[in-house]
């Protein structure tokens, strides 16, 4: 069954294409719990809350979803620089107590070198790689190992030297074990992002580009031929999707004149296809997303789903109102018996 995922706002509800204009003020938590609560009704099978280095804290507003939800799936992105793998993981065991197993985990390991710097981290390059792999081996280390009640440190926990981390005696025990560990979700095309996912992902997240899709999903493939492992392939895309083709354009040169008052329109970065190269100048992560009626859409979709994709994470703005006209009429396109309404207690 495809997943549908819908990426939370991190600074506000996004009404306005202009950053300046998106944050809401006190009124951010209203907005968000309004936002996750369209997304479990629409029958979405989850949200993802974004780690951004400008906007509220990724662990707080994933804790605010889980709070506000029974059924949709919670996933956190974070930076593994952020803390020790012991720390996440005890934070994470503690969700996922609280929440009946939601919490999914995806590591920002690529970073803006300047913000990775601006927060203390000297990390660059395929470095940045070695310490996530050993951070996800840290982790799930503790995780799965008990500690033997009553022996305290004995030499009876989870062992793990390493060259960013060292662990003796680690592993959790009482209410802290067996608990389903974190989905994991992981992002990249570089070689050393293929072979972390091949290792250690559970989902592997692309974003759409002029590169040809088909090519990374294969690399992907080869990776994780040569560790024998299964990780499935995710796509990430803001859509704009409206009753007719020309409503959808009609929207996206509104909101692309809101910060390209002059010059070419929205239609002159159309890639074909409904796919659209405008985003990432609407204040959206990714630059290409897909633009059209709903139908359209749910086709495009199908054409991504059959390549091999099975975790859609969607976005629009205003997030509110997008995740209801993607629940009211895009889910039943794309996923016709899969999609029902579901109750949601905020």
């Amino acid at each position: 069954m495809t997943e549908y995922l819908w990426r939370l706002p991190s600074r506000g509800d996004g009404r306005r294409a202009d950053p300046k204009y998106r944050h809401r003020g006190v009124s951010g938590l209203d907005d968000l719990r309004q936002v996750v609560n369209a997304a479990e009704l629409a029958g979405l099978d989850g949200v993802l809350a974004p780690y951004d280095p400008l906007g509220e804290e990724s662990w707080i507003v994933a804790g605010g979803a889980l709070r506000g939800t029974r059924y949709a799936g919670v996933t956190v992105e974070f930076q593994p620089g952020f803390g020790t793998p012991v720390y996440a993981a005890k934070l994470s065991a503690t969700l996922q107590r609280l929440s009946a197993g939601r919490l999914s985990w995806r590591l920002a390991v690529e970073t803006d070198a300047h913000e990775a710097r601006s927060r203390g981290d000297r990390l660059t390059g395929d470095d940045r790689y070695t310490r996530a792999a050993e951070f996800l081996t840290v982790a799930r280390g503790v995780w799965n190992q008990e500690a033997v009640p009553g022996a305290g440190f004995r030499g009876t926990g989870f062992e793990f030297a390493g060259e960013h981390y060292d662990v003796i005696d680690g592993g959790f025990r009482g209410i802290l074990s067996g608990l389903p560990f974190p989905t994991v979700y992981l992002t990249g095309d570089s070689p050393a992002a293929l072979d972390l996912s091949a290792r250690h992902g559970d989902v592997h997240v692309f974003t759409e580009s002029r590169d040809d899709l088909g090519e990374r999903l294969a690399a992907l493939r080869v990776h994780t031929e040569a560790t024998g492992r299964h990780v499935r392939a995710g796509l990430e895309l803001p859509i704009i999707a409206r009753e007719t083709e020309d409503e959808a354009w009609a929207r996206a040169e509104r909101q692309w004149r809101e910060v390209r008052p002059d010059g070419p329109g929205a239609s002159s970065l159309s890639l074909g296809d409904g796919r659209w190269a405008g985003f990432e100048a609407l204040g959206y992560p990714q630059s290409i997303g897909l633009v059209g009626s709903y139908e359209q859409v749910a086709r495009q979709l199908e054409v991504y789903a059959a390549a091999g994709i099975d975790s859609f994470t969607l976005s629009g703005h205003p997030h509110i109102e997008e995740v209801h006209r993607l629940g009211e009429h895009l889910l039943h396109l794309v996923d016709p018996a899969g999609r029902t309404l579901k109750e949601a207690v905020l």
